[in-house]
């Protein structure tokens, strides 16, 4: 490390805010080889702070920084001065800057979302926006030790659990429905006292922004109210609650540990729905089987905001309901149970990811069929012209030498299958499941009831009517979604491929 541009600390004296910074940039590899870093600045102490000393590390560092700041025009006169000034301190530092105006009180009033949670949301969307535009993941925001120390607290008060000890971490993932953001938090060992004085020292001159001395948002009446009074029981609560944060961590790691053990036993994702093996999730221990819920439910929204413990507790005390029961939690997500597995979504709709199917249609060799929710396209491709997707003409030819590409084997692609066209012939139909369906799945040497089949591969009991059969005048060929029937698989006598592939359409009735 080049330690010319640092101030080396005298004995008994704090070590300099840039050495910390830079400690933990490294030490939790918080830039990833970036070669750009997006910082947002909105004008107050921490932030301005941040600015400098980011500034300051470039080269250290290697990395290029770019300013953004957000107006959420929330202050009137307040919220114009500050982008002036954070437009001053760009030009003056010579970074470039991103500066831009949002109306949150209008999106607040659209998505029905308290003052808060909307400002948040349209702050990190623009953040996410501009990240995208400069070219990096990543942006670094001013937390400092007690912002971390606040969102403890507030965490403790909302019931969140565990994992909301954990306080901010030095880095997050914050996602929407199509956009994710990096937020790196480069102060998180740097109190508030301590960028109050380097911006004295350094003679910059912050704004003050008078909302923070509202008590109407939580946050501010924990920090003006609640934290004074905790302090008159033990004077040092800052301290005993960065000591409970690391050991919820060290539990939470411990604990990610074990659910990522029994994932691929318990839970599996079927389009956009997480399934869990109901006989198997409840043998697991019950702060497990919560951890779990956890981690799924952040899987589908992106991050754990709005999820507190008393929606855990929702559905944990919904495991031994009947099949049928179903919750709605906030953000849309729905927990339901099936018969032998809970199913977790973003929606009802995905709760019921197939299309419901009505009669017989015939498909229609080569050529395009229509359903209500699919559009089929099948194919008859000649075995030495064929060519599968994505291999190169050299190594599709060695495929169907050796039949060792798993499309031509026959082997389905979720939606997509390769078969025997000889074997199939070309009168095909799809139709939904009838009663006594039997068919020898790909790899077995007898045939197998459809029923019996669709328990072994733990289809949930709801989709099993709107599952599609393509059935022969002889029997039924193929699974759509699942598995394709050994009698029609492609071998090294096969002279014609045929290709069903099913795709999803946006007029299907989900019903």
């Amino acid at each position: 490390m080049n330690k010319g541009n640092l101030v080396t600390p005298r004995q008994g004296q704090p070590e300099p805010l840039e050495s910390r910074v830079l400690s933990l940039v490294r030490e939790h590899d918080l830039l990833a080889s970036q070669q750009y870093l997006l910082v947002a600045v909105s004008g107050g102490q921490d932030s301005v702070c941040l600015l400098h000393i980011l500034t300051k590390l470039q080269t250290e560092l290697n990395v290029k920084l770019h300013l953004a700041h957000l107006n959420h025009q929330l202050r009137g006169s307040e919220s114009e001065s500050d982008a002036q000034y954070v437009a001053y301190l760009a030009h003056k530092m010579t970074i470039p800057a991103t500066i831009e105006k949002r109306d949150v009180k209008a999106y607040r009033t659209q998505h029905r979302l308290s003052l808060e949670e909307a400002a948040r949301e349209v702050r990190y969307t623009f953040l996410s926006e501009v990240a995208q535009s400069v070219g990096t993941d990543r942006v670094a925001v001013a937390h400092t030790a007690d912002d971390h120390i606040e969102t403890i607290l507030m965490h403790l008060i909302r019931g969140s659990g565990t994992r909301g000890l954990r306080g901010l971490q030095p880095s997050s993932l914050w996602c929407s429905s199509d956009k994710s953001l990096v937020i790196t938090r480069p102060l998180l060992r740097i109190n508030h006292k301590e960028t109050a004085a380097y911006c004295q020292s350094h003679q910059l001159m912050p704004q003050t922004d008078t909302s923070n001395l509202s008590l109407s948002p939580l946050r501010n009446r924990i920090r003006l109210k609640l934290l004074p009074l905790l302090q008159n029981y033990n004077p040092r609560i800052g301290d005993a609650l960065q000591r409970t944060s690391r050991l919820a961590s060290e539990t939470l790691t411990f604990l990610d540990k074990e659910c990522i053990r029994s994932w691929d036993r318990i839970v599996r994702q079927q389009w956009e729905v997480f399934l869990f093996d109901k006989a198997e999730f409840l043998k697991l221990p019950t702060i497990l089987q919560r951890h779990l819920l956890r981690l799924t439910i952040e899987k589908i929204l992106g991050n754990l905001t709005d999820i507190e413990s008393r929606h855990i507790e929702q559905i944990m005390a919904a495991l031994t309901k009947p099949a049928g029961k179903r919750l709605n939690l906030p953000k849309g997500l729905t927990f339901t149970i099936d018969y032998n597995h809970y199913l977790l979504a973003r929606d009802a709709v995905a709760l019921y990811p197939l299309p419901p199917l009505e009669g017989k249609t015939k498909l229609k060799i080569a050529g395009e069929t229509h359903l209500p929710g699919w559009h089929i396209t099948t194919t008859v491709t000649p075995l030495s012209t064929y060519h599968p997707p994505g291999l190169s003409r050299r190594k599709s030819r060695r495929a169907r030498d050796k039949t060792s590409h798993p499309e031509i084997r026959g082997a389905d692609n979720n939606l997509t299958a390769y078969l025997d066209f000889d074997k199939t012939g070309g009168e095909l139909t799809v139709r939904r499941r009838q009663t006594g369906d039997c068919f020898q799945p790909l790899g077995l040497k007898q045939p197998k009831k459809l029923g019996r089949f669709m328990s072994d591969a733990k289809i949930p009991q709801s989709w099993r009517q709107r599952v599609p059969i393509i059935d022969s005048p002889q029997h039924v060929v193929w699974i759509v979604g699942w598995r394709i029937d050994e009698r029609v698989k492609i071998t090294e006598t096969t002279k014609k491929i045929l290709c069903l592939e099913f795709e999803r359409t946006d007029s299907s009735d989900e019903g």
